[in-house]
């Protein structure tokens, strides 16, 4: 890889589309001065972010290594990190972070950092890259062993991780997995985060008029009145459970979200379970949220239509604060079945494009393209 000065390391944050591109761009504004303050000795670095689909298609990290080498070769780089959302598997581990200190690369899958302060950890986790690859090549320049700082590394990606092999054949001479329950549960924390649950809500139209029309509706309605007056609080919460249940379901199967593998090993099926359980917790998220939001709607309908001697001579009971959110939060039960059965309109590409990331809708189109082969 050619340099582009001896007094300037130039880094590269080639970043998959979407949400990996946003974090490249946000640490880029500060990574010069950061990198230039923990390396010392009057070093300087320059920071480039490339937008590229780096991952797409592939699960397996040396596959994305050698790309990252090919197109780090076509470019005035001396170290390069690629960040990817996609979750990437080492003979049947899951990969933090890919480093290969001979070319100066570094390989991030940012879902093995967490759901929380991903931010935070992808800078510490690329700063940290970074110098233990400049460390390297200022060693390997000035002809002494360079060794590369794996416990600092280790230590400040805050997450229950190791060192793995590395095949003699491979791009990069370390490799660090993460394991144990600890770590997958923040892998799949950092899967659902990768997904941004949050913005099934408007990926939904169709579904969530079906659901506001079925709340006006029912908030107007004696007979619901009626019910809601006499549900208790664990019928309530049954119903609140049911529909919600209900929604997350019918959106999985209607979509074909859930993931089937062909493969019989064991491995295939612990990574099928763990990509079916990223998605009944993004669109689980999205329809709470969606729920939370038809409550606030229908109590503020409530609180405007409602007459409460109307109310109250139809169920016979004084209409005060505890009857409007009983009502409200019923109501809310009955309009998410309206928006389970509204979504139906919906297309399954547009639910799959507000449930997945850009890089999961590829693996996933990868996926059903195979199968048809």
């Amino acid at each position: 890889m050619p340099k582009s000065s001896q007094d300037v390391t130039v880094v590269a944050l080639l970043a998959d589309p979407d949400a990996p591109t946003e974090i490249a761009q946000r640490m880029a504004r500060r990574l010069p001065d950061r990198l230039a303050r923990k390396a010392g000795k009057g070093r300087r670095f320059e920071v480039e972010v490339v937008s590229e689909p780096i991952a797409a298609g592939t699960e397996d990290p040396p596959i994305v290594m050698q790309r990252v080498m090919e197109r780090a070769g076509t470019e005035n780089w001396d170290i390069v990190v690629a960040l990817t959302d996609l979750l990437l598997h080492s003979h049947g581990r899951k990969l933090v972070v890919d480093l290969s200190h001979e070319h100066g690369l570094a390989l991030l899958s940012l879902p093995s950092l967490g759901g929380w302060r991903l931010q935070k950890r992808a800078q510490r986790a690329v700063e940290e890259a970074v110098l233990s690859l400049a460390l390297a090549r200022t060693a390997e320049a000035e002809g002494e062993q360079g060794g590369a700082p794996r416990e600092r590394l280790l230590d400040d990606l805050a997450a229950p991780i190791s060192p793995d092999t590395v095949d003699e054949d491979e791009t990069a001479d370390l490799r660090i997995i993460t394991s144990g329950p600890r770590g997958y549960l923040r892998l799949l924390a950092g899967m659902v985060r990768a997904n941004r649950p949050w913005r099934l809500v408007p990926g939904l139209s169709k579904a969530l008029a079906a659901a506001l029309a079925t709340g006006a509706i029912a908030t107007v309605n004696a007979t619901v009145w009626s019910l809601a007056a006499a549900l208790s609080t664990p019928r309530l919460v049954f119903a609140m459970v049911g529909s919600v249940a209900l929604m997350i379901g019918w959106l999985i199967v209607d979509a074909h979200l859930w993931h089937r593998t062909a493969e019989m090993s064991p491995e295939a099926r612990k990574r099928a379970a763990l990509y079916n359980a990223s998605t009944v917790l993004t669109v689980g998220i999205g329809v709470l949220v969606c729920y939370l939001g038809l409550l606030v709607i229908n109590l503020l309908w409530a609180l405007f239509i409602i007459n409460d001697r109307v109310f109250s001579a139809m169920t016979r009971t004084p209409l005060h604060a505890a009857e409007y959110w009983t009502l409200s939060w019923f109501v809310a039960s009955v309009a998410t079945v309206g928006g389970a059965l509204g979504s139906g309109l919906e297309s399954d590409e547009a639910i799959r494009a507000a449930a997945y990331s850009k890089r999961e809708q590829m693996r996933l189109r990868s996926l059903r393209n195979d199968q048809d082969d």
